[in-house]
């Protein structure tokens, strides 16, 4: 994917063009389509893909550590 915007992951600074972490799922639309992805610091990204590129329209904040 090609990110338009050149932006970073604001929890680790992973550049939203390079390639995600975990493609968690991907679903088309009337414009393109849809993906859904998760950063290497847990953050879960929505990416939109359409005529002007791919981007990055959601983030989350990283997932919470595990409790013992």
């Amino acid at each position: 994917m090609t990110s338009t915007t050149r932006a970073v992951c604001p929890h680790c600074a992973w550049p939203d063009d390079a390639e995600p972490f975990q493609v968690v799922s991907r679903h088309g639309t009337a414009t393109g389509g849809t993906v859904w992805t998760r950063c290497a610091c847990g953050s879960l990204q929505v990416r939109v893909t359409d005529g002007r590129g791919t981007r990055v329209v959601s983030r989350s904040r990283p997932s919470a550590a595990p409790t013992r």
